[in-house]
């Protein structure tokens, strides 16, 4: 692509937004050097790694790269048989840490960048060896070898005696000294000493006071000492020469591993760096052809602030190669050109483009512009040269695979010659089928492209009743100039704005009005298209809503089925187990030759159990509105409901003194109390009431429908986050859940460390861990049911 185009259309300014997202030197080199690719399927294989790359940072995030160092040039020497020096290793361990964790970073999916995740090689044995033996850039490891820990035991032990002795020094002969300290010169131990007890005081002199009057005096006490210090030093030094040279040698056998390492993740640095900006734009992938068809969907340019640029729809290169865009000043026609240049170019670079999805491209070799800045109707001769002079360029050089761009074509000169200039220029690309947008303000090009096949007209909508324009593209519709109007909105006199129009020759006053019917037609349409979708929209949220009411209806429906099959497991077991016990106790009595006397007793007891269940219920049961039957009204033969067995019949005897009446169940026939039935035929037919008794098993099937495998604690007190966990955990555990996960966050990790002390104490815990990669991390503990 040529420059001139690029930097028109501020191509730049969007790659130095790509470089900044790159966390290496080497991923930022890549998006400095990014330019548009002229191949297809090159083209293609770029976007899908965009894609790929923005699927997985919407799931896991961006990772990082900024351990990713640039160790080739240390590589070199290492090639000639140099040693790397210490920071040169801490690079090439950081490098190997990076890929370690980007290598982590990948899921178990297939895409286009699952090949360099499994290619990376993260050596952790030389990483391992080298931090064991580098503290940092200044220190190196007692441990890196046992020579080293053997002589800086020895400097430490030297080090000692030499204090020893000069703090006797300092004992014995503090009258002699300046200062009582001890002080180093030349890298030996000093005294100062005052220069006139230099006699008095046998030793070296290294260094003096500014004035003279204080010497620095070796002390020959300490000379040996001091010069054994010196010795081990230089041991030392060879000895972390040794380290370095081993630890360069365990990298130099790996180099090609470690090079090809950075290799993968400088491009995979590269490749999210893409899909970081695609992110950040709210872009999506276009689709490519070679077919020179453009169709950009709520396009918007990369460098206008997403809370005011306003989307356009713009199509081309299908029943029409040229379009040729008009309407007033600032209205948006420039930015429409420069849109649809710089998306062309960023798609072909491999970057997504802010678009709604299934926008379409077409792959061209060369995008041409002839943009201009300058605005202003005072164009001078040499403007006019200078455009003239681009587009003399551009038609040498452009072909049928090419983009042409041009702003205000024809404009800086005669408006005749001018616009016959401009549709000159336009036949002659039309002909060589060449793919152009064009801006003017000439009437003469709306005419041609309303007779010309191939050519069609647009506008960019003003509205002039506000005297700004909305920056809506309508292709198919020319624009309709709006002096007259906006003139008399800012205050120019009637009479003025009459004798104008009265100069207008019929032609181009008829030409004027049509276009001035077909944005009134348009707007029309717009308006009743507008009321439709209203409309549509009315009609989906009314059948969302019927749905949402019929789930819910389904749901409760569900519920209370559940329910009720618990509360009649309850009433049979209950039923059993009193028949059991009636039973256990008959037989008892009949062996211990009991009177009939007893058993009387014995059910009798079981009668009053089982009259106190229905006064119970009875009572409960008035609670539900049940229409109260007078007994008086009662007659053999009349349906009924009988409240408490939840079951319907028909009365075989009048009510007793007691109250009491015959009922027929089907195969099941009972006395009940009249204060226990309700009439059948009655509006108010009694159903069967809820049972607010809960069994344990009952217990366990509702809490296992509702309970949820995450407890968030986040924000919480530690006291209060203690007595959520403790009732979930007993919940969960009654539900039969086998895991669950408390979300407690990061933090300071006082809640973290409160929940695992109060797991450690949960008896029917078996276990607890941290939340690996995926599961929320250091933010949550996975708490393991016995």
């Amino acid at each position: 692509m040529n420059d001139k185009a690029l930097n028109t259309l501020e191509y730049h300014k969007v790659i130095d937004l790509l470089t900044e997202l790159a966390g290496s030197a080497g991923g930022k080199e890549m998006c400095r050097k990014t330019t548009p690719l002229k191949d297809i399927d090159t083209i293609n294989i770029a976007q899908e790694q965009t894609e790929n790359a923005l699927t997985r940072i919407f799931k896991h995030g961006i990772p990082s790269f900024r351990g990713a160092k640039d160790v080739r040039e240390s590589f070199l020497r290492l090639k000639v048989g140099s040693s790397l020096g210490i920071r040169e290793l801490i690079s090439v361990s950081e490098l190997l840490g990076c890929a370690a964790s980007v290598r982590n970073y990948n899921e178990e999916v297939e895409d286009s960048l699952t090949g360099m995740f499994l290619e990376l090689c993260p050596l952790d044995d030389i990483k391992r060896d080298i931090d064991r033996c580098i503290i940092s850039e200044e220190e190196i490891s007692d441990d890196a070898s046992p020579g080293l820990k053997q002589v800086r035991r020895a400097i430490k032990n030297t080090n000692s005696k030499v204090h020893e002795q000069l703090n006797s020094i300092l004992n014995f002969q503090r009258t002699l000294l300046q200062e009582a300290i001890i002080t180093m010169r030349n890298g030996r131990y000093c005294l100062p000493v005052k220069a006139e007890n230099k006699s008095s005081f046998p030793g070296m002199v290294h260094d003096q006071s500014a004035t003279g009057s204080t010497l620095f005096i070796e002390p020959m006490a300490v000379v040996k000492l001091n010069n054994e210090l010196k010795e081990l030093e230089l041991k030392e030094h060879e000895e972390i020469e040794k380290v370095l040279a081993a630890l360069s040698e365990k990298v130099s056998f790996q180099s090609d591993i470690i090079l090809n390492n950075l290799r993968i993740l400088t491009v995979l640095d590269y490749i999210f760096a893409r899909g970081a900006l695609a992110k950040n734009m709210n872009a999506s992938r276009p689709v490519f052809n070679n077919r020179g068809y453009i169709n950009l969907k709520k396009a918007r340019h990369p460098l206008i602030d997403p809370k005011a640029v306003v989307p356009i729809d713009v199509y081309i290169g299908d029943e029409f190669r040229h379009l040729i865009i008009t309407g007033p000043n600032t209205g948006g026609k420039t930015v429409t050109l420069k849109t649809v240049g710089l998306l062309t170019l960023l798609g072909q670079s491999g970057l997504h483009i802010p678009t709604l999805f299934n926008s379409e491209l077409s792959v061209f070799d060369e995008v041409f512009a002839d943009i201009g800045d300058e605005q202003s109707i005072e164009q001078s001769l040499s403007t006019f040269s200078a455009h003239m002079t681009n587009i003399v360029d551009i038609l040498k050089e452009a072909d049928d695979r090419s983009l042409v761009l041009f702003d205000e074509l024809g404009a800086g000169t005669d408006p005749i010659e001018g616009a016959a200039l401009a549709i000159a220029i336009l036949s002659d690309l039309l002909n060589k089928n060449i793919t152009t947008l064009a801006t003017t303000h000439y009437s003469e090009l709306k005419l041609y492209a309303l007779s010309t096949e191939g050519v069609e007209n647009a506008s960019c909508e003003f509205n002039v009743e506000t005297l700004k324009p909305t920056y809506h593209l309508l292709i198919g519709i020319p624009g309709k100039s709006n002096a007259f109007a906006i003139s008399g909105k800012l205050g120019l006199p009637k009479y003025i704005i009459d004798d104008a129009d009265s100069r207008i020759d019929n032609d181009n006053r008829h030409f004027e009005d049509v276009l001035g019917d077909i944005e009134a037609d348009r707007i029309e349409i717009e308006k009743q298209k507008a009321e439709i979708e209203e409309a549509r929209k009315e009609i989906t949220e009314l059948r969302r809503k019927i749905k949402e009411k019929y789930d819910k209806i389904d749901k409760n429906k569900e519920k209370i089925l559940r329910r009720a099959n618990e509360e009649a497991r309850d009433i049979l077991q209950n039923a059993k187990d009193e028949a059991d016990k009636a039973i256990r106790q008959a037989n008892k009595l009949m062996q211990s030759s009991g009177s009939t006397k007893d058993l009387e007793q014995t059910r009798s007891r079981l009668g009053k159990n089982i009259a106190g269940k229905d006064s119970a219920l009875t009572e409960r049961n008035k609670k539900q509105n049940y229409k109260k039957v007078d007994a008086g009204a009662l007659h053999i033969g009349d349906e009924v409901h009988v409240i408490s067995l939840g079951l319907d019949g028909t009365i075989t005897s009048l009510p007793d003194s007691d109250g009491t009446v015959g009922v027929q169940m089907g195969i099941l026939s009972s006395n009940v109390k009249v204060s226990d039935i309700t009439l059948k035929a009655s509006d108010s037919t009694a159903k069967e009431p809820k049972d607010s008794r809960v069994t344990t098993s009952g217990y366990k099937l509702s809490k296992a429908a509702n309970i949820h495998p995450e407890l968030n604690l986040i924000g919480k007190r530690v006291d209060e986050a203690l007595t959520l966990l403790d009732k979930y955990l007993d919940d969960a555990y009654l539900s039969h859940l086998a895991q669950v996960t408390i979300i407690h966050g990061r933090g300071t990790g006082a809640l973290k460390n409160a929940v695992h002390s109060h797991l450690k104490h949960v008896s029917y815990v078996k276990s607890y861990r941290i939340g690996e990669y995926g599961e929320g991390d250091h933010g949550v503990t996975i708490v393991t049911f016995k």
